[in-house]
């Protein structure tokens, strides 16, 4: 098991990968730094590994296919993550270890919108996007994170080895953020310098079609944490139609003792219901998650434990 664990997802940043390594090698002395190349076409796994970094492959495309085997290969006492492309300073991550480390921190969010992201990001609308999903976040979920959707973050072992990595692109950082908010994890915001890409260094998160993963990301995992809020809005929606179109038809049979629109009131009836199956459904599917949440806490006690006899084995390793 290795004490700090640096895991950098890389495709073709050969530009910048070199300096990153060092960068974090020089800052973490004591730490492993992985680079796990995602089929990169250019010299990227040869210039890491010349800089002193330990080299591995994920063939599936994608940075979420990416920290699933991250996560699922590397055992550490603290992991920190960043991207190869030298936008996050290394100088900040002593600070985000130290708070894993010694303080019992389960996440560290690397905060670049409480400083310089929106000046040094030239691209204005993925400013508006992360500004967008913040708050959507933060509304929905009920939390407090400054930056949803950045790579610099650091993590404990319960973290990782609890995770399960459903995404498959950028929507991961998105994900990372609503578990940890949801299993009551202990999150710390460190606010971060940001520094844009260097020239001839290209983004691959796409502003439009990545941007619409995360929002479809952020519905679907409120629908799964929150069953119950999201299916209740759904049938109130559905009821409040229903009563809309109903209440002209009533009246109609008041005064006349007439149904005049019968297809109206055939559909008033489906629209209800419908709610009436929303709701029931949201309060099965809530009990279900509640069962999900009591199973998470067994798991995260076994994960606990192993963490323990680890760190017991390497101590006797180091005794011999």
């Amino acid at each position: 098991m290795d004490k700090i664990a640096v895991l950098i997802p890389c495709y073709n940043e050969s530009k910048t990968i070199g300096k990153v390594v060092k960068d974090f090698k020089e800052r973490l002395p004591e730490a492993v730094v992985y680079v796990y190349d995602n089929n990169s076409t250019d010299n990227t796994a040869e210039i890491a590994a010349a800089a002193g970094a330990v080299v591995r492959y994920e063939r599936m495309q994608g940075k979420g296919s990416v920290i699933r085997r991250m996560f699922r290969e590397i055992d550490a006492q603290a992991y920190i993550m960043a991207d190869g492309d030298d936008t996050y300073p290394a100088e900040y991550a002593r600070e985000m270890v130290d708070s894993i480390l010694n303080d019992g921190t389960d996440m560290v969010v690397g905060d670049r919108l409480s400083s310089t992201y929106f000046t040094e990001n030239k691209r204005k609308f993925h400013n508006f996007g992360n500004a967008i999903v913040r708050k959507s976040i933060n509304c929905l979920f009920k939390s407090d994170i400054k930056d949803v959707m950045t790579g610099y973050r650091a993590f404990s072992y319960s973290f990782v080895k609890t995770f399960p990595v459903l995404s498959h692109g950028f929507e991961i950082e998105t994900e990372m953020t609503i578990h940890a908010v949801d299993k009551r994890m202990l999150v710390k915001n460190v606010i971060i310098d940001y520094r844009d890409r260097p020239d001839g260094s290209e983004s691959k998160l796409n502003t439009y079609s990545d941007g619409f993963k995360v929002l479809a990301t952020i519905i679907r995992l409120y629908k799964n944490y929150h069953p119950f809020r999201f299916f209740s809005v759904i049938a109130a929606v559905l009821m409040a139609v229903s009563l809309v179109f109903f209440i002209p038809v009533l009246i109609d049979f008041i005064e006349t003792g007439l149904v005049p629109k019968i297809p109206t009131l055939v559909m008033c009836g489906f629209a209800a219901i419908a709610a009436l199956q929303s709701y029931f459904s949201g309060m099965i599917l809530s009990t279900i998650n509640q069962k999900n949440k009591h199973d998470f806490e067994f798991k995260l006690t076994e994960v606990h434990d192993k963490y323990k006899d680890l760190i017991a084995e390497q101590g006797e390793k180091g005794n011999e």
